[in-house]
């Protein structure tokens, strides 16, 4: 079997061998990342905010990670602009991505984009709110995660059931039927809300 890091089908983003492997994060140390991150930012939430209070800023989180998920694949992965320097960015973080889907080290979000985003997300939310932001960033964080494991396993596992087949569809169709719709990965039901499930512009046209 051919090593992926070694893959002839890999996009090349930097000449610098060093810095093309930060690109790059297996499913384990995907996993060995958060599994440290995430009890650690749970520990510093810790206290903050009363179980009610928490409890709602934690689901405060899962929603508006939803809709930052929907709105940054829609919006900043699929930027549509004459400017050089954006093009090569919206390729580097995302269009390479819709040339090599399958690329199992690519189809998790390495910690050189996700920690400093994470951390960037955080300060807002304790500027915002002070140390209960943490509960707002923690369900915030888990959408993400679960986000990136879903998207990895609709290129990479045989997804079963009727959820897992479904949301599987819904990201193929973005893939191999439009780009220009389907884009969330989890919550899909925004794509009908705002316009952009791939089944209903094909009917319309």
């Amino acid at each position: 079997m051919r090593d992926p890091r070694t893959s002839p089908q890999r996009v090349q983003l930097f000449e610098n061998r060093q810095l093309e492997k930060l690109t790059l994060i297996s499913p384990r140390g995907f996993i060995l990342v958060w599994s440290i991150a995430l009890p650690l930012i749970a520990w510093t939430g810790w206290g903050t905010a009363g179980a009610a209070y928490g409890a709602l800023l934690f689901a405060l989180g899962l929603l508006v990670w939803s809709l930052f998920e929907y709105a940054m694949h829609r919006f900043l992965f699929h930027w549509d602009s004459d400017a050089a320097p954006i093009k090569w960015l919206v390729f580097a973080v995302h269009g390479n991505h819709h040339t090599t889907p399958n690329d199992p080290l690519r189809n998790l979000m390495p910690p050189l984009v996700s920690l400093p985003i994470s951390a960037a997300v955080w300060a807002t939310c304790v500027a915002l709110l002070g140390m209960a932001g943490t509960w707002l960033f923690l369900g915030f964080i888990i959408g993400y995660v679960g986000y990136d494991v879903v998207h990895y396993a609709c290129h990479q596992w045989t997804m079963r059931g009727r959820i897992g087949m479904a949301i599987k569809r819904h990201h193929m169709r973005h893939h191999h039927v439009d780009e220009e719709g389907n884009y969330a990965i989890t919550a899909i039901f925004w794509d009908r809300m705002f316009g952009s499930d791939v089944r209903a512009i094909k009917k319309a046209q």
